[in-house]
C-alpha cells in the first residue's frame, strides 16, 4: 500500500535497538494517522503504527516530524490491526503535494497493461547501413523480467540529427518520442541498461557496424541521462 498519514509522535529506539541501521539515521517508532490511500486500500485504523530509519540532523538528532504529512509505502504487518510493516527501513517521504501527483502518475503507469516491464539486458544489437550515405538504422533488442518486448531503435537520416526511439510492444514505432525522464518507461531503460553495449550482442557484420552500434548505444545512454532513482 501507498499510503498518506500525518505523523502523531515519533519516539527514536534505544541505542541497543539501532542495529543495521545506515550511517546518519535512526531508527523510530511512528504513530501517525492514515489520511488517503494513493494505492490499495483506505485504512480506517484511528492510528497506524511502523518502524522507520529516519535520516539525523547536523546534531544528530531526528527532525520534528509531528503534525507534519509523509508518504509510507507499506504492508499490513499482522497482529494488532494497524501495525504496518515498510518495505523497506527508509520508505517513507516527506508530503508534499508535487510528489503526490508525480506517485500518482507513476502508480497508474505501474498498474496499467501495457505497463513497460522491468527491464533486464540486451539479447541483440546491429546496425544496418542504409541505400544512402549517411543514412542507417541501429536495432536493439532487450530482455524483460516477463519476456514481453521491448527494443530501442537509433535511425540516421542525412543531414539530420540522430533520433532514437523505445518500444515495449511487438511492433517499433520510429515516429514515437523517447519515453520522457521520470515516466516509468524511462526509469525502466535509464536504470537499468548496461553503460555500454555488451560485445557479446553486438552482431554487426562488419567492425564498422558494430562500432557504429556501439556508439548508438551510448548516445542513448547519454540521452536518458543517469537514474538517480536506484536504493543504495
Amino acid at each position: 500500500m501507498v499510503e498518506q498519514v500525518e505523523i502523531k509522535s515519533v519516539i527514536p529506539l534505544l541505542p541497543n535497538q539501532q542495529a543495521g541501521v545506515a550511517k546518519g539515521r535512526l531508527r523510530a517508532y511512528v504513530e501517525a494517522r492514515p489520511i488517503n490511500a494513493l494505492r490499495g486500500e483506505t485504512l480506517y485504523y484511528p492510528l497506524v503504527r511502523y518502524l522507520v530509519d529516519l535520516p539525523v540532523n547536523e546534531q544528530g538528532k531526528l527532525p520534528k516530524l509531528t503534525k507534519t504529512q509523509a508518504v509510507i509505502f507499506a504492508r499490513e504487518a499482522g497482529g494488532t490491526p494497524g501495525d504496518l510493516q515498510l518495505v523497506a527501513p527508509d520508505a517513507q517521504l516527506a508530503w508534499s503535494a508535487p510528489l503526490e501527483a508525480n506517485l500518482r502518475f507513476i502508480l497508474g503507469e505501474l498498474t496499467a497493461p501495457e505497463a513497460p516491464p522491468r527491464v533486464t539486458g540486451i539479447s541483440m544489437a546491429f546496425y544496418q547501413p542504409g541505400d544512402l550515405a549517411g543514412e542507417g538504422e541501429t536495432q536493439m533488442f532487450l530482455t524483460t523480467a516477463n519476456n514481453k518486448p521491448a527494443a530501442i531503435v537509433v535511425q540516421h537520416r542525412a543531414g539530420e540529427p540522430l533520433r532514437w526511439t523505445a518500444s515495449f510492444a511487438e511492433v517499433v514505432d520510429p515516429s514515437v518520442t523517447p519515453p520522457a525522464v521520470n515516466t516509468l518507461g524511462w526509469y525502466r531503460l535509464a536504470c537499468f541498461l548496461p553503460t555500454s553495449l555488451p560485445s557479446a550482442v553486438n552482431l554487426g557484420e562488419t567492425p564498422e557496424a558494430k562500432a557504429q552500434a556501439a556508439q548508438d548505444y551510448l548516445a542513448v545512454r547519454a540521452a536518458l541521462g543517469p537514474c538517480g532513482r536506484q536504493r543504495k
